[in-house]
């Protein structure tokens, strides 16, 4: 039950071990293995340390200037401080508004410092990492995985670097390795159907790469389907195909590489992306190229403003669309611009709270960070803005010490907490105006939501996670199991943060929420060594998953080699997507598989 602010509970005996809310390994939100060995070996797994001794526990975060203590019940506040859940100064007045993010001139010492990307906050806290990983070039794969690549050219025999033009044209493209049952424009699916059984989903197609990539490879954005098109963008080329056979509907060169894009696209199927602002090693991630995702024609582009300052230009930043705008965040300034023709609608505050990343959909929300003279006790902010001026509707206060990490629903509203030390991880549902509503409790239980995206080293991607979902009651999450071990599905209520049902995976797959389907839960099941993949959804009440898509147990080798794949369902049709390509050689790059589909 939980507990008023003023009246936390007495402490139990011991605090609790593991689980939710203690300390978490780096490789939170890293992707589960396949069910074989995938092409690319993912970053070794383990249970997370036990919780230290006076750490909290799994109640709401606790007030940094408190004398350790465990409790399990609201933060305790510290004297001479406001609590963390009453009225906070307004937006706009004297105090810190809901526009977050660090001083454009970093101090040291006391200075903090930009959070760090994706599940597990690698960098968060460590700020010498931080600028050697930008020097060094770490990449990012899917949710967790990181890797060390070299500097220099990044291109294998420069053949590449050649000057392109800055006007991205559509042109069509003839399909490749027709009937073969391998490329991306098959006429029939021959091969890869002959083995299915009574029953099972056929395999749409099966597409190879065919782009020529620089040598470290590239990421994949997307997929979005828009109608009858799924779109995926990668390297310098965003790329439509028929969601029936994967046939090239068009191709939009870019010109430059893609380096951002958001989660979503707007509700009449055109998108945002971020490419950079020429060919060379020094070029930056600052223009934005519109495109309509139904034609596959490129509509305005224009470079983000620049500003002065070390760190007053926005060149590392997250995208996000909500409705009618397009909202770009990053550590040095906050901007939203029209969908329609690029117009510049606001722009974050240049002192005080500034916004670091947004996430969109039914409502754009703003993360903010705000002054502080302790690196280790970070102020932030969650702010819901009006889409077309910037300026806030309600400001959710962060206890001190902990960071807005993800915000797994916009609509209820679900976030994740992060402290940094001791290492702990907390969800929080709000109410419409931004108060709290819940504490998630996770008990002794581990999870791992999968929150994949580009690499941002002076960024944060907010939005974009699977593994979570939400409705107006509950909030559902999987559990992280022993590699072959089925996993559940846990629903919480929204109200109380209690766990309400658990719903158990079949055979050895891992099932993981995508979202919510008709009233009730989409979860796909990842495949195995021997059987395919499955999506099903789980009725809000609890119970077995109901089969809707069964893959063919013939290509779940292939369903399973997918590495940290990206998932996507639409219209009785299921897309699964490698995040990355990359490969040792030219030959290897080009049988390199990036997308599956499957339907009835």
């Amino acid at each position: 039950m939980t507990q008023p602010p003023n009246q936390p509970p007495q402490p139990p005996n011991q605090p609790p071990q593991g689980g939710f809310g203690a300390p978490q390994d780096p490789q939170y939100g890293a992707p589960q293995p396949p069910a074989q060995p995938p092409q690319m070996p993912p970053a070794p797994q383990g249970p997370p340390p036990a919780a230290p001794p006076g750490a909290p526990g799994y109640g709401y975060p606790q007030q940094q200037q408190q004398p350790a203590q465990p409790g399990y019940g609201y933060p305790q506040q510290a004297p001479g401080q406001p609590g963390p859940y009453s009225q906070q100064p307004g937006p706009y007045s004297q105090q810190p508004g809901p526009y977050g993010g660090y001083p454009t001139q970093p101090q040291y010492p006391g200075a903090p410092i930009p959070p760090g990307s994706g599940g597990g906050s690698f960098f968060k806290g460590k700020p010498g990492v931080i600028i050697g990983a930008a020097v060094a070039g770490l990449l990012v794969i899917g949710g967790g995985t990181y890797l060390a690549v070299s500097g220099g050219d990044d291109t294998k025999d420069k053949k590449n670097v050649s000057k392109s033009s800055d006007d991205p044209k559509p042109s069509g493209s003839e399909s490749v390795d027709q009937g073969d049952g391998s490329g991306d424009g098959r006429e029939a699916n021959d091969d890869l159907n002959a083995g299915r059984q009574s029953g099972e989903a056929k395999v749409l197609f099966l597409a190879k790469n065919d782009v020529d990539l620089p040598r470290n490879g590239a990421e994949v954005f997307g997929p979005w389907v828009v109608g009858d098109t799924v779109v995926k963008g990668m390297y310098k080329e965003v790329v439509g195909y028929s969601v029936t056979d994967g046939k090239k509907k068009w191709s939009l060169p870019l010109g430059t590489e893609i380096c951002s894009a958001p989660a979503q696209t707007s509700t009449d199927g055109k998108i945002v992306v971020g490419v950079k602002d020429g060919l060379t090693e020094k070029a930056d991630c600052t223009d934005l190229q519109m495109i309509d995702l139904k034609t596959g024609k490129a509509g305005w582009k224009k470079p983000i403003p620049k500003a002065t300052g070390a760190f007053g230009s926005l060149s590392d930043f997250t995208l996000s669309i909500s409705g009618s705008t397009l909202a770009a965040g990053g550590s040095g300034n906050s901007y939203g611009f029209s969908m329609a023709d690029g117009r510049q609608l606001f722009k974050g505050p240049t002192e005080g709270c500034k916004p670091f990343a947004f996430a969109g959909g039914p409502k754009l929300l703003a993360a903010a960070s705000c002054p502080t003279s302790d690196y280790n006790k970070p102020k932030q902010q969650l702010s819901e803005v009006d889409p077309t001026t910037g300026k806030a509707k309600w400001t959710y206060n962060a206890p001190v010490g902990w960071e807005i990490d993800k915000v797994y629903s916009a609509s209820p509203l679900v976030i994740s907490l992060t402290q940094r030390e001791p290492k702990k991880r907390s969800i929080v549902a709000l109410k419409d105006n931004g108060t709290p509503r819940a504490q998630i409790d996770g008990g002794k239980d581990k999870f791992q939501p999968r929150c994949g995206g580009k690499f941002v080293v002076f960024g944060q991607n907010l939005e974009g996670c699977t593994g979570v979902a939400a409705d107006a009651s509950n909030f559902y999450m999987s559990t992280e199991t022993a590699y072959g071990t089925p996993n559940e599905v846990i629903a919480f209520s929204l109200d109380t943060g209690k766990a309400r049902w658990r719903s158990k995976a079949g055979g050895k797959g891992q099932m993981t929420p995508l979202r919510m389907e008709g009233g009730k839960v989409l979860v796909y099941t990842e495949a195995s060594y021997d059987k395919g993949g499955s999506l099903g959804t789980i009725a809000p009440t609890g119970g077995a998953p109901k089969v809707l898509l069964q893959h063919p147990a013939s290509t779940a080798q292939i369903e399973s080699s997918f590495y940290s794949s990206k998932t996507v369902y639409a219209d009785g049709r299921f897309f699964i997507a490698s995040s990355r390509v990359s490969a040792s050689n030219d030959a290897e790059e080009k049988e390199t598989k990036t997308m599956m589909a499957f339907g009835k």
